[in-house]
């Protein structure tokens, strides 16, 4: 049981890879992340790159050349990236697959705009927009995002004020906070 007032927070991640190198190239390039740190683990046997986009994060993902090479699939369900517009999401997309990003798609969850891709080495990568609005989850109709902005805007609001779990995102976070 956690004290009163404590909630931990989750603040950067990493995952298992079989080229360090490619890796570190595909989420500089794609997410203009910088490398802080890199070299051999002191606990761990194997190559470690430290990734963050942010100065105030030492790292928020970390890259571990440790995935053997027999394993022919990936156990991360997904990264998740946080962008600001459609925009910023259009130019997420662009740059994936300039570096070498399969399986493109859109899906709108109502509550976020998202793109879905795989990295080099088929781990998936979502990239997301916040919606003001709220579905129950999970949810999701195609999106695509060559659509101008206003017809992404109309069609979302559209569907999710007829979803019977639809609120405001303000008012669920505010439920969130007296649960």
């Amino acid at each position: 049981m956690m004290a009163a007032g404590f909630t931990p927070e989750l603040s950067h991640f990493g995952i298992s890879v079989f080229d360090a190198g490619l890796m570190t190239k595909f989420y500089t390039n794609v997410f203009d992340m910088k490398v802080n740190d890199q070299g051999p683990g002191i606990t761990f046997d194997f190559r470690l790159v430290f990734l963050s986009s942010r100065p105030d994060m030492h790292h928020q993902l970390v890259l571990a050349e440790n995935r053997p090479a027999d394993c022919t699939f990936s156990t991360v369900m997904q990264l998740s990236f946080k962008v600001g517009s459609l925009d910023e999401l259009r130019a997420v997309r662009s740059a994936a697959l300039q570096h070498g990003a399969t399986k493109m798609r859109g899906l709108n969850h109502g509550n976020a705009l998202s793109i879905y891709f795989h990295d080099p080495e088929g781990n998936t990568v979502e990239v997301y927009l916040d919606t003001p609005w709220y579905v129950p989850q999970p949810h999701g109709d195609a999106l695509d995002i060559d659509l101008p902005d206003e017809q992404i805007w109309a069609e979302t609001e559209k569907k999710v004020r007829a979803d019977p779990g639809f609120m405001l995102e303000s008012d669920r976070q505010a439920r969130f906070r007296h649960d």
